[in-house]
């Protein structure tokens, strides 16, 4: 399937523009059920859209089939693309699914097992049988050889490189795809790991290796090596998929440069996204923090909830200040989806965001408990919701909005996709009848649970930071995210919503906005009063020189590049650290003092209170390299037709468990006017989503063709 662009060339583009010049810019992001293309092209201000379902199992055809119909539906020659940012959801579906590469795992003596043993906390401690994420390399294939290297660096016990040649030999008879090697303190002092590297190229010339000193040089054994295992279980099937899209680009004619978003909210060459695939575990979602960054900025909004909905899952971030918060430490492929310690944890840098739920294709079931839930199971692109008439059989998010009415059968995705309301009505029976329940009311009860479950995530990971959500506003993106959205805000005590124009593909927008960066992170650990400053600043001059040179690589000159320094700092004896940003240079004794302020200050707004006479120690450093952010000026995008803010139609639509359907009128955003509004309950489609405004709701037009959202007298 193909949602074609023809409906969406105008809304999108501003009057007056002309045809795409040189200079034009391609974002593709593929999720679990849609991939988005978006064309902007800055001179003539002009944006192209196009959905398609995601293809299975290789979503490259969906992706570069749906730039080639873009390219040719608008007119657009390949040679007018100048950037290219591609963001995917393979990586993650790659772990969750365990479809990655035959693995094995090189490590110090001792520690084989260190991958299954874990953390000594548990993340149910009333849980019996509670189950841990299973190991991504299975037992046999972990193998470890004599070698110590002490926490300082000091090599306690040299490398056994007989003994590593009899392992390589077992390996080769193993026919593995992948080995990760991670040694203890590898990150102070890398020469056995490096040993080792050159020996097992040299035997095992095939495979993909990935080594812990250069995917995650930092502390915390069981992380460490979780995130080498990781990198390394993913590396075949990305440099594959990297490769048939970069060979596909060439083919249409598009010899721009090809760059992978990544997690932390910049982006990166591909050379760089194939060594370390695991830091595109969340490129997508890293789109939408981006787009509900710009789009708050563009309302004068800096305090933002970046709430985004789509096929599979519903991600949020909250903004501070106007920016992102970027964490080190994650994890994927939850044995329980909600529950933080039942993944494979991850130290890859991160936009700090919250699975707060699920997709428009989440299945709704019966527990354990033979209660109703929602997800995390998914329809996904094929079948997809039963709505679709693509086999699907079982009942969806989708299919209950649907059946509520929220949704228009003959224009969904552009009217490309039409829904069947009976198949949905026949999904959702079956479980209608063991809850005894009609389905109108299930379906009611499958909505209204989604917005609870999402809104109670999200006030969770809010109160854990201290941050009051009543005083921010929400910018909900992704095909699902505007139909959720009051429920979700109200349930949040949030008053104000900014459904931006380009709302059904905001992840592909936002990788519009991202700069290409990359960061760096070395783990060196001693007190304040204790650094040796010559060695912090060889440590710091080397992890620049890396990064440069990355970013060079992307095309970015020189001049152009600049360097960011932040410091992992923490009391002495305590167990997780303060992020601290400081300024990046040449250290002297002078800035001690500064680095204690520094920490002072942040560990103040994050605690409330300091820990007077305990010493400060740093443990990791970290250097951001980035080059300047695209700079996409505020935007105008509305309809360049002639507005008539008329309904297009009135529906039947339920807003309650027990209260009959109410007529409710519905537009086209396409249609609008600059001083167009209206009060709740009022629908407003467009191709790639639709905005369900709920009694007690106004819907305005605002800056920047934006719909604006208010709850009572909210301003």
């Amino acid at each position: 399937m193909t949602m074609m662009t023809g409906d969406l060339t105008h809304p999108y583009g501003e009057a007056g523009s002309g045809m795409p010049t040189s200079e034009s810019l391609l974002a593709v992001d593929i999720g679990g059920t849609f991939t988005d293309i978006v064309a902007f092209d800055p001179q003539s201000r002009q944006i192209w859209v196009e959905k398609l379902l995601t293809s299975y199992p290789d979503p490259s055809v969906a992706a570069l089939d749906g730039i080639r119909y873009l390219l040719e539906a608008q007119n657009i020659s390949p040679d007018a693309i100048r950037y290219v940012t591609h963001g995917t959801t393979l990586i993650t579906n790659t772990l969750i699914e365990r479809k990655g590469a035959k693995t094995a795992l090189l490590t110090t003596a001792g520690f084989r097992d260190a991958l299954e043993i874990g953390n000594e906390g548990r993340y149910d401690m009333y849980d019996l049988a509670l189950v841990k994420p299973a190991p991504l390399v299975e037992r046999r294939l972990r193998f470890d050889v004599q070698e110590r290297i002490l926490a300082d660096g000091r090599i306690l016990q040299e490398l056994d490189l007989d003994a590593l040649g009899g392992i390589c030999a077992q390996l080769a008879t193993e026919d593995i795809e992948a080995l990760a090697i991670c040694f203890l303190h590898a990150y102070t002092n890398p020469a056995h790991e490096l040993a080792a590297l050159e020996q097992v190229k040299a035997r095992l010339p095939d495979a993909a290796i990935s080594v812990s000193h250069q995917v995650a040089p930092g502390m915390r054994e069981y992380p460490r090596t979780s995130t080498t295992v990781a990198n390394a279980y993913v590396q075949p099937i990305t440099e594959r998929y990297l490769a048939r899209v970069d060979e596909g680009l060439r083919r249409s004619g598009i010899e721009a440069p090809l760059n992978i978003m990544l997690s932390s909210g910049g982006t990166t060459t591909v050379a760089a996204a194939r060594a370390f695939p695991v830091r595109l575990v969340e490129s997508g979602p890293a789109g939408g923090a981006l787009a509900g960054l710009y789009w708050g900025a563009q309302l004068g909004d800096s305090d933002v909830l970046a709430f985004d909905m789509g096929g599979t899952t519903a991600k949020a971030v909250l903004t501070r200040a106007g920016g992102l918060t970027v964490s080190n430490h994650s994890e994927v492929a939850h044995v329980h989806r909600f529950k933080r310690g039942s993944g494979l944890p991850l130290m890859v840098p991160m936009i700090e965001m919250i699975e707060i739920g699920a997709g428009g294709g989440s299945i709704a079931h019966l527990n354990r408990l033979g209660l109703p839930g929602v997800g995390p199971q998914s329809a996904g692109s094929d079948p997809g919701p039963a709505a679709y008439a693509r086999g699907g059989a079982e009942p969806t998010v989708t299919d209950a909005d649907l059946l509520l009415g929220y949704l228009n059968p003959d224009y969904f995705a552009g009217g490309s996709l039409p829904l069947d309301l009976d198949l949905a009505r026949c999904a959702f029976e079956g479980l209608a009848t063991a809850l005894e329940l009609s389905v109108e009311r299930l379906a009611w009860g499958v909505h209204q649970l989604v917005n609870e479950n999402m809104a109670a995530a999200a006030r969770v990971h809010a109160a854990e930071r201290g941050l009051e959500l009543r005083r921010y506003s929400m910018v909900a993106t992704g095909g699902a995210g505007p139909v959720h959205a009051c429920g979700v805000a109200g349930g949040l005590g949030i008053r104000r919503i900014i459904i931006p124009p380009l709302a059904g593909v905001g992840s592909a927008f936002g990788f519009l906005t991202a700069p290409i960066a990359f960061d760096f992170t070395r783990s060196y650990v001693a007190k304040l009063t204790e650094l040796d400053l010559s060695e912090l600043n060889g440590i710091l001059r080397a992890l620049e020189r890396e990064g440069r040179g990355i970013v060079e690589g992307a095309g970015v000159p020189a001049d152009d590049i600049s360097a960011q320094l932040s410091i992992d700092m923490r009391y002495v004896g305590q167990g997780y650290e303060v992020r601290v940003p400081f300024t990046m240079g040449r250290l002297d004794e002078d800035h001690i003092a500064s680095m204690k302020r520094a920490f002072e200050a942040e560990y103040r707004r994050f605690y409330g209170q300091l820990a007077d006479g305990v010493p400060i120690e740093a443990v990791n450093w970290r250097v951001l390299i980035t080059g300047p952010a695209p700079q996409i000026e505020a935007l105008s995008l509305l309809s360049a037709a002639a507005p008539t803010d008329a309904p297009i139609a009135c529906r039947p639509v339920r807003f309650g468990a027990d209260t009959p359907a109410r007529q409710t009128p519905v537009f086209r955003r396409d249609q609008l006017s600059e001083d167009w509004s209206a009060d709740g309950p009022v629908i407003i489609e467009e191709a790639a989503s639709t905005t369900l405004v709920l009694p007690g709701w106004t819907a305005q037009t605002a800056a920047g063709g934006c719909l604006l959202l208010l709850q009572g007298d909210e301003p």
